[in-house]
């Protein structure tokens, strides 16, 4: 029986071989010539497109449209030459799949015909002669102007292959390269064209509405192939060439199976999702809380809300121009630099960093999804990735700037810039310095310099611009140093010039010393043309040929002070213009290393007190290298043209240049915490934070990278943070009793980094239909903590709902730490509280100063704490052990141990080792309406709370403020874990009441 089964299934599928192959045509192939049809616009526009630099991008396009357009590349009579024949560039591969076959191209491009300009034709035959002995012994530049234009056809190759390659039109498009050695490291111009009715359809600037990479230009991702070639970043050879001796390279081609519907991947990389927002409820169906509390901003908002658009991440690509060495001119590069090795399935054939994605309805309904594991992609939809368009940040400088320190306003820019804008703020003083213009201040409306129109005010700041808005990027982070020795050889070069002027403005010498002087993203860089990481012995040809910078491996990268330099933020305490004095405004590192959790370790030694009973390092718990069951993740660290496992090329480097080995301990980039708040309006609205919707490499293979940093958040929140119980319930004397207990999972406090972030607890007691009887620390839909008749407790709100004025400023209402709570008018608020100077006389600021001023959310106006009962982590040191770490840390004094401890926190036990907090209530039964049969107890956080939101809106204005009015007005939460401006984390559940 087996066997007529057998027989059976192949006369089925020889038969639909049979058919398919039948049907299989030339799509490709045209009626009539495609060659110029305007010899005189191509005689025109042929000294135009040799010469891409010498013109803005769109006016270049637009020539480079012209001509492809009208075939003029097609010209032999000009000296244009091309392929024999359509010829395949890897392996057709034939599977039987539900008894057809299909077929699958296994090639680097889909099948191609180049064409080669006389000047590259007159290279190859210099530089890679038919005759091997007549080569030369190093291999000449490319000239400039010399162009290669790669069509593209239908696989596999034998559909076309016998067809006059000038009766073709290309169906893929072609991807192409234009010489022109000065403009960048690599020399070439690289570009995607597709042939279409629309003049504006090959165009990148003004952006298409997906926000992706453009199409063309210099330092385009192609160099992750290109890299791996021999010389001049091509892989191009006499060979292939019409009238040349040999033929070209021979792949397997199961041809009889024609699965026509594949889309070549790199016509799918310019086939990308619109990141258009979602249509959102109409004003009248939206929260009604939200609303309400807000109604006076949302009034304000302009009619043209386009205008709150940021500029397209089109437009974020800095490229290194030089092309000679890498100096410090290219010391920060965009992201798009990287993408193309450090995204999962950018060559269209390898996915490595990648893991096949769960089933899952919404967004991997048929299981046929991976997700992205690579550094890039964990790294683009983080908020470190979206650092430079935070809308929450802009809207708090514009506060800082325009209300609470105008005075100094360029300065303020500068200093928060440097760390949201880290690589345009950097690059534009370090250019500054070197022109001896000193270190300039980088200010707001640099960050939103764009190059179009070229005539634009902020034109000239577009690359400056750019750097910002890609956020806390690669060559910021892969750059840093922290060893002495490699400090004291690069802190007297050019790029550290006006690193040295930032420590001294936030962290003066009579204040800190080696690392404390880093503090606030202050930290060294090495030389431009060296990146570092974790990993020993990195492949260095391929990067090195792509961007002239050479891998280099830093153990530095395993150790939290990479982390601890930015996460420590000292900055001046300013009032009217002066300096008061100094403070810690966040201090998550040196919470970390005064916890059980510290290594003891620094990239120059041990610390003081060693190692806690469970150390981990920042990287342990927010770069994960395990799995969910603690297997080590194994992958390589780079998506690139290798030797041994991709199609063979001519013209390619060997094993020992380009294979890359699998990395046990490969770190995942997710790099976040609980700000699920950011990623929703990132989610919900693309467009005006001006990101892409689809990963630029993996494209529709893989499930968005916002839904992953969206899921690694909820797995922080509900399974890594902290846990809560209630861990006893009674009733005595007509009153009931319980006690919660909260444990924190976090090596530092929580919540952490901030200090308008904020933690609480709802403490529910229900009846037998599970009806809230009574409340400790409910909320209204709008986030706003109640009291049990639904009014906000006092300190919720800071102003007048017309922003006309302050609710009681000098008398800093807010929820103080409890250790027993007895009515629906009092919640735990985990929290920190600061207060601006006194509003009039000497002002008294300091750790140990009484607050005399006004609660304020200015990181630059903390005088002194009203407030500080964020969960402390495990086995937190005591003050004298803190001051240790903190002097070998560099920190003078005891400052820095002073503002890691607690505030107002009374005589709490659980305040003195930390871990956790054990919170008891007591309610009066005799005041409910009805029959306690259970309690619970939730844990909520909120990166926003209203409070910090309406503080924005009512001391901002003008674009940055409307943007987050705008997000916070339309953002629908519902439906989310965020839903009611509040993230669920966890509850203890219902918890029966005895009698």
């Amino acid at each position: 029986m087996s066997g007529s089964f057998t027989r059976w299934l192949v006369a089925i599928a020889f038969a639909a071989m049979a058919a398919t192959s039948a049907d299989a045509a030339c799509v490709a192939l045209q009626k009539t010539p495609q060659l110029p049809d305007d010899l005189a616009l191509c005689k025109r526009l042929d000294p135009v497109v040799r010469k891409p630099a010498a013109l803005p991008l769109n006016e270049y396009e637009e020539a480079l449209n012209q001509y492809f357009s009208h075939f003029c590349h097609r010209d032999p009579a000009a000296g244009w030459v091309r392929d024999k024949f359509v010829r395949d560039t890897g392996p057709y591969v034939a599977s039987l799949v539900n008894g057809a076959w299909m077929g699958s191209d296994r090639g680097t491009h889909a099948p191609v015909v180049i064409w080669y300009s006389p000047e590259m034709l007159d290279w190859l035959k210099t530089a890679r002669p038919s005759d091997e002995a007549a080569r030369p012994a190093e291999e000449p530049p490319v000239p400039d102007g010399a162009m290669i234009v790669k069509e593209m056809y239908p696989a596999p190759a034998a559909l076309c292959a016998k067809e006059d390659p000038a009766m073709l039109k290309p169906t893929s498009g072609a991807a192409f390269m234009v010489r022109d050695a000065k403009a960048s490291h690599d020399g070439w111009y690289w570009g995607w064209y597709g042939w279409s009715d629309d003049p504006k359809a090959n165009i990148d600037w003004p952006p298409r509405p997906s926000n992706g990479l453009p199409y063309q230009g210099f330092g385009q991702y192609c160099l992750n192939c290109h890299a791996s070639a021999q010389a001049n970043s091509t892989f191009s050879s006499l060979t292939n060439i019409e009238g040349e001796p040999g033929r070209p390279i021979a792949f397997l081609s199961q041809d009889f199976a024609l699965d026509l519907g594949a889309e070549p991947h790199h016509e799918a990389l310019t086939d990308v999702a619109p990141a258009v927002d979602d249509p959102k409820p109409a004003p009248k169906e939206l929260n009604p809380d939200v609303a309400a509390l807000f109604d006076y901003v949302f009034a304000q908002l302009p009619k043209d809300v386009g205008s709150l658009q940021m500029p397209s991440a089109s437009y974020d690509t800095v490229w290194v121009k030089e092309h000679a060495e890498t100096t410090e001119k290219s010391q920060y590069l965009t992201s798009d630099q990287c993408v193309g090795c450090h995204d999962a399935g950018s060559t269209g054939l390898q996915f490595d960093m990648t893991r096949p994605a769960p089933l899952d309805k919404v967004h991997n309904p048929d299981g046929s999804k991976l997700i992205n594991m690579s550094p890039y992609g964990t790294w683009r939809n983080s908020p470190m990735g979206l650092a430079g368009r935070d809308p929450i940040f802009f809207s708090q400088l514009a506060s800082e700037t325009q209300t609470f320190h105008p005075d100094v306003s360029p300065e303020v820019q500068s200093i928060c810039l440097g760390c949201h804008g880290i690589q345009g703020q950097r690059q534009f003083q370090l250019d500054g310095a070197s022109k001896g213009g000193g270190c300039p201040n980088f200010e707001r409306s640099m960050a939103d310099a764009v190059p179009y129109p070229p005539n634009n005010p902020g034109a000239e700041h577009a690359d400056f611009g750019a750097l910002a808005r890609d956020g806390i990027s690669c060559t910021a982070c892969h750059h840093a140093i922290f060893k002495d020795a490699d400090i004291a050889l690069a802190k007297d070069s050019e790029a550290n010039r006006c690193i040295v002027a930032r420590q001294d403005q936030l962290n003066p010498k009579d204040l800190a010393e080696g690392f404390a002087r880093t503090f606030t993203g202050s930290y060294f860089v090495g030389a431009a043309d060296r990146l570092k990481g974790p990993f020993e012995d990195p492949r260095q040809v391929p990067m090195k040929n792509a961007l002239g910078i050479q891998p280099e491996h830093d153990e530095t990268f395993l150790k939290s002070d990479l982390c601890g330099s930015c996460h420590t933020v000292h900055l001046p305490v300013l009032d009217r213009g002066k300096t008061l004095g100094y403070t810690f405004e966040q201090t998550t590192y040196p919470e970390w290393a005064f916890s059980d959790y510290r290594t003891g370790l620094t990239a120059n030694g041990s610390l003081p007190e060693g190692e806690g009973p469970k150390a981990q390092s920042c990287q342990d718990c927010h770069m994960k290298s395990h799995d969910e069951t603690g297997q080590p993740l194994v992958s390589k660290i780079a998506s690139i043209q290798e030797h041994s496992n991709f199609p063979a090329a001519e013209n390619a480097l060997g094993p020992d240049a380009i294979d890359l080995e699998r990395r046990v301990g490969f770190a995942l980039h997710t790099l976040v915490g609980l700000n699920v708040f950011l990623i929703e309006m990132a989610d919900q609205f693309p467009d005006f934070l001006g990101i892409a919707v689809q990963d630029p490499m993996l494209v529709s293979k893989g499930v968005d990278n916002i839904v992953t940093t969206r899921d690694k958040m909820l797995e922080n929140a509900e399974t890594l943070s902290a846990s809560i119980a209630v861990t006893k319930v009674s009733q005595a004397d007509g009153r009931l009793a319980a006690t919660v207990k909260i444990a924190s999972d976090v090596g530092h406090k929580f919540p952490s980094g901030v200090g308008f972030r904020r933690a609480f607890v709802e403490f529910r007691a229900l009846d037998a239909a599970g009806k809230p009887l009574w409340t400790s620390g409910g909320t209204n839909a709008a986030g706003v903590i109640v009291d049990g008749k639904g009014e906000p407790l006092p300190g919720e709100l800071w102003w007048e709902p017309n922003c006309s004025a302050r609710v009681a400023p000098l008398e800093r209402r807010h929820q103080p730490h409890y250790q027993t709570i007895t009515s629906e008018s009092e919640a735990q608020i985990y929290q920190e509280l600061v207060s601006t100077p006194a509003p009039s006389g000497e002002a008294m600021c300091g750790h140990d100063a009484a607050p005399a001023g006004q609660l304020t959310t200015s990181f630059l106006s903390i005088c002194s704490h009203v407030k500080d009962n964020r969960i402390l982590p495990s086995g937190y040191l005591p003050f004298e052990e803190r001051v240790k770490i903190a002097n070998a840390l560099g920190s003078k004094g005891t400052a820095l141990a002073e503002d890691t401890g607690s505030v107002a926190v009374g005589d709490d036990p659980d305040y003195v080792t930390g871990g956790g907090d054990t919170l008891d209530y007591e309610i009066d039964l005799a005041s409910l309406d009805g029959q306690v049969a259970s309690v619970e107890a939730t844990l909520y956080y909120q990166a926003i709370p209203p409070f910090y939101l309406q503080d924005r809106f009512c001391t901002a204005k003008g674009t940055d403020r409307d943007r987050l009015a705008y997000l916070t007005s339309q953002l629908d939460l519902d439906d989310t874990a965020a839903a009611g401006w509040k993230l669920k984390m966890v509850s203890s559940g219902p918890v029966a009441v005895g009698d």
